[in-house]
């Protein structure tokens, strides 16, 4: 259904360097870079699905108040990895790694990256 998401940063290099590490748990990489973005994606995947970007009207990066990207995690493991990584690289904690309420096996993390953008990692498989 989507085809690629954006987030805006005001500090591009802070961003990658955040990106780089929290979303190699995900087994997402940077694929593309310029002055003005970042875009990442899966290796097995063509185009990248999740950019990092500098506003293109130039004006500064601001959060969307009840927005939020849901990255799929293969496991569990993996959402505990992206939750230490984002904290270990300049994010903040939205809700420690665990089961919520959505469904049995709904474990997920949410963090904010350093320009307050919130993420989460979900796991929906069985332990």
């Amino acid at each position: 259904m989507l085809l690629y998401v954006t987030l805006g940063t005001n500090d591009l290099d802070r961003a990658g360097a955040f990106y780089d590490k929290t979303l190699a748990t995900l087994g997402l990489e940077r694929r593309k870079q310029d002055e003005v973005e970042i875009g990442y994606g899966a290796e097995s995947d063509v185009r990248c699905r999740l950019w990092v970007v500098t506003p293109f009207n130039r004006m500064a990066a601001t959060i969307g108040n009840g927005s939020m990207v849901a990255l799929e995690a293969e496991s569990r493991a993996a959402v505990d990895a992206f939750y230490a990584a984002a904290l270990a690289n300049g994010g903040t904690d939205e809700g420690a790694p665990g089961l919520r309420p959505f469904h049995p096996n709904f474990y997920a993390a949410y963090v904010r990256d350093p320009d307050g953008n919130k993420l989460s990692a979900v796991c929906e498989r069985p332990e």
